[in-house]
Formats: structure tokens, sequence, C-alpha cells
């Protein structure tokens, strides 16, 4: 898998490029990152990127043609290099949510470029262009794309075989299909007592069938908590058995 990123501060991506489950996975070639900055592609003696906006009002808008002309070569590296072509994705806070799904669908394909824009944004004829997809991390705003991107290629990186040591890890997250898209259950270690707090008895039992109810039940009552929404979705697409339903009914509402 590749990304190329398009950003303005390329030395942030190290984080994902050399720490943690992704780093250890970039070390071992499993997946790559490219940056590409667009003051690298400017013409004038001050590398300007961006500019007043038409018809005023606050802040700048980033350049079009220093981001051409950094798309341009990204994706002359990745023909020279035998890579397919990659969709370029635009990170902003009008984009289509990023969630699990998306993630998979990303993992399952060979990568993507990564725009990450600056100041008040980007000139809409760059975008209706060049864009093919838009992703938003939440309905809040950032100072830039950078740790939207970096999170997206977090999520995604860490679906890829061979990348966590556990394939399992992966499979048991909170909004996977095998937990029905709910959040996962809570999770305990050793000490087995701690602040006078016992760990559940169930999970010291051995019982592997009791067990994995307890998760179960745990899990369904964490997400009709916090997470309602996850449970009328889980029941659309029948992900939802008669037990899951019967134990539902013994919450006290709003739980």
């Amino acid at each position: 898998m590749r990304f190329d990123v398009i950003t303005l501060f390329p030395e942030l991506f190290t984080a994902v490029s050399d720490s943690g489950v992704t780093g250890r996975a970039h070390r071992q070639g499993i997946w790559s990152v490219n940056t590409w900055n667009p003051r690298s592609y400017t013409t004038d003696v001050h590398h300007t990127v961006d500019d007043r906006p038409y018809g005023g009002g606050p802040g700048m808008v980033m350049l079009s043609q220093p981001l051409e002309r950094a798309l341009l070569a990204a994706r002359a590296h990745q023909q020279e290099q035998g890579a397919p072509a990659l969709p370029l994705i635009l990170m902003s806070p009008v984009g289509r949510r990023f969630d699990q799904a998306v993630a998979q669908s990303l993992a399952a394909g060979p990568g993507a470029i990564v725009l990450c824009g600056r100041y008040e944004g980007i000139d809409q004829r760059f975008i209706d262009q060049y864009v093919d997809d838009e992703l938003s991390i939440g309905d809040f705003v950032l100072s830039g794309g950078e740790i939207a991107a970096m999170a997206i290629m977090d999520a995604t990186v860490r679906l890829l075989p061979e990348v966590l040591h556990t394939a399992d890890s992966a499979i048991q997250d909170s909004f996977q299909p095998s937990l029905s898209g709910l959040l996962d259950s809570p999770h305990y270690t050793r000490p087995e007592l701690f602040n006078g707090v016992p760990v559940p008895p169930v999970l010291s039992s051995g019982h592997h069938k009791n067990i994995a109810r307890w998760r179960r039940e745990a899990s369904l009552s964490l997400t009709a908590k916090r997470r309602p929404d996850l449970i009328d979705a889980a029941r659309q697409k029948g992900w939802l058995t008669r037990e899951d339903e019967a134990f539902l009914r013994t919450l006290p509402s709003g739980a």
C-alpha cells in the first residue's frame, strides 16, 4: 500500500512512518508514504502558496497551481515506480464522514493521494477538476488536514495483513462486522484487584461460552448507553440475535 501526501508540513508524517505499529509496518515495507510540499512547486521567490479570496472575507485560500504541480509530480513518481493510479482524497470538514467501513475499503485498495488543506481552504476549481473524494473525521475544524490524514492512514494501515501481531485484534475492534458494528466490550488485565475493584469473575472462570456471552452483553450495554444509533444500525442489518434483543429489553431506558 502506498500513500502520497500533499502537505505544507511533511515533517509531521514521521509520526505514522516512524512510530508504533504503523512505523514497524513501514520499516517492513508493508506500506509506504511519500510527501509532496506545494512550496517546492512555486515559481516566485517567496514560494507563495496562498492568496486573498475573491469576494473578500477573512483568511487566505490555497492556490491551484502549486497544488496541481505537486499532484502531477506525485503521479509521475507513481508511474515511474510502476504503481497504479491512486485516487486523490481531500481532507475537508465538508467531506463525507470517515468511519471503519471507509478504512476497510481503503485497506482493500492500493492506497491514495491525500491532500491536506490549510488556511480558509482550497480554490474550488482545483477541487472540481482533480479531487476524487472528500473525507472528514468529525464535525469540527482543525488548523489543517494533516492530523486528519494521519488518522485515516493509521486506521487503514492497521487493517493490512501482518501489521498487527494478532490478526484477530483488528477483527475484534469496535465497529467491525464481527461485533455487529457495535462498541467493543471493556478489557481487564493484572492485577486481579485494583483499588479494591476486582476483575469480573466470569473473565477468570475459564468458561469460554460464558465469557463470550459476558463480552457480548457488555458490548450491547455500552453501545446502548453511548451510541444507540449503532444498535439501530445493527438491528436494521439483521445483526442482532433474539438473545441480544432479549438482553437489550432488560436494560433501563436510556441505558
